[in-house]
């Protein structure tokens, strides 16, 4: 694998405070906007803050699966809640934090060891989580086959 990648955006401003994601690299485009809380900001369309998430989040799940498949390990599902928090840091905006909520099924208790072990190594080998400055705190919940979940 090379030692740099490149990921090429573009952004086209559409009106008001709206415009729409798109890469020659990608089939869908994203719409975004400004966010409700902000001056003008606009409901049910993404914000820079929810893609800033997003990308702690999917990193998450891509480092996650390979680390698993490397590992061998066995789980029938994997969600993950994950919320950003916006706080004003020394009078600017700034993400502070991101809170992951993963749950992992796994068919047998007695990979629940190993499987917070790999959502641990996951967690620290994430190369967004690792590229940024907010706080990331993992809360994970394993669950055994549809049980009640292992904290």
């Amino acid at each position: 694998m090379a030692l740099s990648h490149s990921y090429t955006v573009n952004l086209s401003w559409q009106h008001d405070r709206q415009g729409v994601l798109f890469s020659e690299e990608l089939a869908k485009t994203v719409e975004v906007a400004t966010p409700p809380p902000f001056p003008k900001g606009v409901e049910k369309i993404w914000s820079p803050e929810h893609l800033f998430t997003a990308a702690v989040s999917s990193c998450f799940m891509t480092t996650f699966l390979a680390i698993a498949e490397n590992s061998k390990l066995e789980f029938e599902s994997f969600t993950c809640k994950a919320s950003g928090k916006l706080e004003q840091v020394d009078g600017k905006y700034k993400m502070t934090e991101v809170l992951l909520e993963p749950q992992l099924v796994i068919p047998n208790d007695n990979d629940q060891a190993r499987a917070l072990r790999v959502l641990e190594k996951a967690e620290a080998a994430c190369l967004i989580t690792n590229s940024i400055t907010s706080t990331v705190i993992m809360k994970p919940i394993i669950v055994i086959g549809g049980l009640v979940p292992v904290l």
